[in-house]
């Protein structure tokens, strides 16, 4: 009976996911989630980041004295500091449990949609899939870009105020064409 070391399993798991990811995407039509979870990400990020007020400031840089006397400190909005910004994203999939699928009916193409509203006003539901495994697939396409890239994310939301959406999401989101149920878990950013 053959042993396999750690290192034997890991390269031997990432082998078996490399697979599982090419069949994947070469076949199957394609599905559009990956940028819908993005994009819902983004909406989540930039409405954490109104209801904070933009009179809060936070002193970043280095506090310590240079040579010449003065200091590397600077006022930035709290809003978008970094570690506000780091905060947010610890919990932001958490709120992924708000958002349901629809499919569009003159493209087919499907895409995640807010189905409980922030203030509590009634939503129009008629055309949004209310499924537990559509939440939990949003909230792993979602801790998949926090975790894979979570240094742009950070960049885009402390610099970038218009279009984040737009240069963030479509930019760097790939499609994936999945050909069985466990392929819509593998997301290409």
């Amino acid at each position: 009976m053959e042993v396999l070391t750690a290192g034997h399993a890991v390269k031997l798991m990432k082998t078996q996911l490399n697979s599982l990811s090419n069949r994947c995407l070469t076949s199957a039509p394609t599905l559009h989630l990956p940028s819908s979870a993005c994009r819902a990400l983004v909406d989540e990020m930039e409405w954490a980041i109104s209801q904070i007020d933009p009179k809060k400031m936070i002193q970043t840089g280095s506090f310590r004295i240079n040579p010449d006397g003065s200091q590397s400190i600077r006022e930035v909005p709290l809003a978008r500091s970094e570690g506000n910004l780091l905060e947010m994203m610890e919990s932001i999939c958490e709120r992924m449990g708000d958002y349901g699928e629809r499919t569009d009916p003159s493209t087919n193409r499907k895409s995640y949609v807010r189905i409980k509203s922030r203030s509590g006003e009634a939503m129009d539901l008629s055309d949004a899939s209310l499924d537990s495994r559509v939440t939990a697939s949003l909230k792993f396409a979602c801790e998949t870009i926090v975790e894979q890239h979570e240094d742009e994310i950070i960049e885009f939301f402390a610099h970038e105020t218009d279009n984040v959406k737009d240069k963030l999401c479509s930019k760097r989101t790939g499609r994936l064409r999945p050909n069985a149920s466990t392929c819509k878990h593998f997301f290409l950013f």
